[in-house]
């Protein structure tokens, strides 16, 4: 193995840079974090850890403080520090001794003076021990090729007595300046509300105690430079890529440091290590950039790039749940298999109510075998019209779930999670089976590998519809959150292996597993159960703060919301619905043949702009009047836009002005015009600009002045299409404007 000496790192990609102090045999202490800062030299290097050195303050230790990205009590920090355990109440301050470090295979030696590698994307990993408390780390610290930082640490008992962790908090330093808080709360069918506040002296910090990401997760934790928006200030984020209990908090303490970090909410003694044992963290995510879309676009580069990112065709799908509930009967799906092949879908997915005795939410949940009295022919006679149709066909599972009227429950009660003399609260009526019971894990397993062996099935929709309450482990009592969660990820890791063709969604009442440890195995995430176009403008637009739109799942359904009861027009639910993973959510057979007709233009047009729309950059636009929504997507190239401009009120002028359109080519010339589907929408009062013919602009008018839109009546929108006009493949220079 190499060898070189080093007592700074400097990793720079993506626009971002991470310079790192690797000196004093001390665990990694971050001198920046953000814009990309240029190559430094060793005297760059030792200027710029020098001036970040706060000095000591009055009644404060005598030395100054160094936070890692494990900060340490011991070393000073009076903050929440990063490892909080102990040994029977000894070794509760580790004080850390780095014994090796390497970047990407190659040894850092301990450089005898101050000495800085320059490095692109890479992956560093420490090592370090702590006699006295008789523990050992290994620290690892990434930085892609997109700009974003990842850490995860890994804890090891060496001491004969067990040690308890009760936290592992990874951390990051951001500037002074970074003084505004914006994360997310929510609820069932109201995913992604965002809330801001001034960060003041103390901890922002936002448990999930759910058992699962939870509808109300803050998802990313940012802070930033004063009102930043989407293409203004800069931001930091932190995002803890977990799906059980989690944290994410921002602290700043009286001597000015300000540290965002997160990572696993343990349960009190979940984390019980035997001497040789270990505990690794989640992979903590640290996303930076010059505005919430510059932060958005370098997470969905990330996500792309991963090996195992979908690169197939997203299929437009129709799942029936709110076409037929639990009311399954054979020859009501056939017809709508046979509606929705006429107007080009492309997956069929059959809900909840195919199993058991499974005709409502009290019974049947965990008895995964074909109901006989519904399907006397099992699933093949509708798994075969689908098939014969050239679609998909995708199938319904809640794995990790049983309710009480069913047989796995009689035969097992043992399995489900309970804590004490009780069975928890009902929620759904249905309770949790304990996957870390190795026979409840098997159990359900191979009742799943069975149903995908028989049918030729190449989707499922994984739900998981209640809060982990007295989730523990019947025998011993003990709480069972983290080894539910490994579990999870176990399970679906196994069925992805026995069955590589196979495509997993995940939802979780709607939009409850929303986090990068189930992103990172699943294929789909389902937004909310809401498909109201009104609430999913917002639950979409800020879900994409995190997940790129070809994996968020946005449909189309009919034209009464079965969430709120609001009527909207088809053109406003299609244009909702465009940005994400297409799918359609109705009965079709109730249809009249116009909306089926226009339903299928609107398909069309997806498929279409499919590329554009799944691999294009994202963009939202900061709007004076909260009654104005506009988003949109840009070709990685500059050659195309698809922007929507949505009113979502009735506004209180009767024009919003100029709306601009960022992100193309300054220079080239672009034609601007709407896309038609269906007619105009109704309410373009005065007459709109289009009628006269599409616009033709060059890419900074369009940034930077706009096109003036109408004034739509409420909850209408229109698409606006943009394409470059002037000779694509003559290399027209000039830098994407943000």
């Amino acid at each position: 193995m190499t060898e070189t000496s080093a007592s700074g790192l400097a990793l720079r990609a993506g626009g971002v840079a991470l310079v790192l102090d690797l000196g004093e045999g001390a665990l990694p202490s971050v001198v920046h974090w953000g814009a990309d800062c240029g190559e430094l030299d060793d005297a760059g290097f030792s200027a710029l850890a020098a001036s970040g050195v706060l000095p000591v303050a009055a009644s404060e230790v005598d030395v100054p403080v160094r936070l890692s990205l494990l900060p340490e009590h011991a070393r000073g920090w009076m903050g929440r520090p990063g490892l909080s355990g102990s040994r029977a109440g000894s070794a509760w301050s580790p004080l850390w001794r780095v014994t090796s470090a390497s970047l990407d295979g190659t040894v850092l030696a301990a450089a005898s003076r101050a000495g800085v590698v320059n490095h692109g994307a890479g992956s560093l990993v420490v090592t370090a021990t702590d006699d006295a408390a008789e523990l050992a780390l290994t620290l690892t610290v990434e930085l892609s090729e997109a700009g974003i930082v990842r850490t995860r640490a890994e804890v090891e008992n060496l001491g004969e007595l067990p040690y308890q962790v009760d936290e592992l908090l990874l951390c990051l330093p951001t500037p002074a300046i970074a003084s505004e808080v914006l994360d997310f709360a929510g609820r069932w069918s109201g995913e992604r509300a965002p809330q801001r506040r001034a960060m003041t002296v103390g901890a922002h910090r936002r448990e999930g105690r759910r058992g699962r990401t939870g509808l109300d997760s803050a998802m990313i934790l940012s802070v930033g430079t004063p009102g930043f928006g989407f293409d203004q200030g800069e931001v930091w984020g932190v995002h803890t890529a977990w799906s059980g209990n989690h944290v994410h908090q921002v602290e700043r303490v009286l001597t000015g440091e300000q540290l965002l970090g997160g990572g696993e909410l343990l349960l009190p003694g979940e984390m019980r290590l035997a001497q040789g044992e270990r505990y690794e963290s989640p992979w903590v995510y640290g996303i930076y950039g010059a505005g919430l879309d510059d932060s958005a676009r370098r997470m969905h580069r990330h996500l792309r790039a991963r090996p195992h990112h979908p690169r197939t065709t997203r299929p437009v799908t129709l799942n029936v749940w709110e076409a037929v509930y639990f009311d399954h009967d054979v020859d009501t799906l056939v017809e709508l298999a046979d509606r929705a092949a006429e107007i080009g879908i492309e997956r069929f997915v059959l809900d909840d109510g195919w199993f058991g005795a499974r005709r409502n939410d009290r019974a049947g949940l965990g008895d995964w075998t074909v109901s006989s009295d519904v399907w006397p022919d099992g699933l093949h006679p509708l798994v075969d019209r689908v098939r014969g149709h050239g679609m998909q066909f995708g199938l319904w599972f809640e794995p990790e779930m049983v309710n009480m009227d069913s047989d796995l429950a009689r035969s097992h009660p043992e399995w489900i999670m309970a804590t004490g003399d009780r069975l928890p609260v009902e929620s759904r009526h249905q309770q949790v089976l304990n996957l870390g019971i190795p026979e409840a894990y098997a159990y359900v397993r191979d009742a799943m590998c069975a149903i995908l062996d028989e049918y030729d099935i190449a989707y499922i929709k994984w739900d998981h519809n209640r809060d982990l309450v007295d989730a523990g482990t019947q025998s011993t009592g003990r709480p069972g959150v983290h080894e539910q969660t490994l579990a999870y990820y176990r399970l679906v890791d196994e069925l992805k292996s026995r069955y590589p063709a196979l495509e997993i969604e995940s939802c979780s009442s709607g939009g409850g597993r929303v986090d990068l440890g189930a992103i990172d195995r699943t294929d789909r995430i389902w937004v909310s159960d809401n498909n109201d176009p009104i609430d999913r403008q917002q639950a979409n637009r800020w879900t994409t703060q995190l997940v790129p739109p070809e994996l968020m799942g946005a449909h189309i359904a009919s034209g009464a919301s079965h969430i709120t009861n609001r009527l909207h027009a088809l053109s406003f639910r299609a244009i909702t619905a465009l940005f994400g993973h297409l799918g359609v959510e109705w009965d079709l057979r109730k249809s009249s043949a116009a909306e089926l007709a226009e339903l299928g233009e609107w398909i069309e047009l997806h498929k279409a702009n499919r590329e554009l729309l799944h691999g294009g950059e994202l963009v939202r636009l900061d709007h004076p009047d909260a009654t104005i929504s506009v988003n949109g997507v840009v070709a990685a190239d500059g050659s195309a836009a698809l922007f929507a401009y949505v009113s979502l009120a009735r506004a209180s002028v009767a024009s919003p002005g100029r709306i601009r359109l960022p992100g193309l080519l300054p220079t080239a010339v672009y034609r601007v015009e709407p896309a038609l589907v269906g007619g105009v929408p109704h309410g373009a009062d005065p007459a709109p600009w289009w009628e006269a013919g599409p616009l033709e602009l060059n890419g900074a008018s369009l940034a930077s002045i706009g096109v003036v839109m109408p004034a739509l009546r409420p909850e209408q929108a229109v698409l606006l299409r943009v394409e470059r006009v002037d000779g694509i493949d003559e290399g027209i220079t000039g830098s994407r404007t943000a």
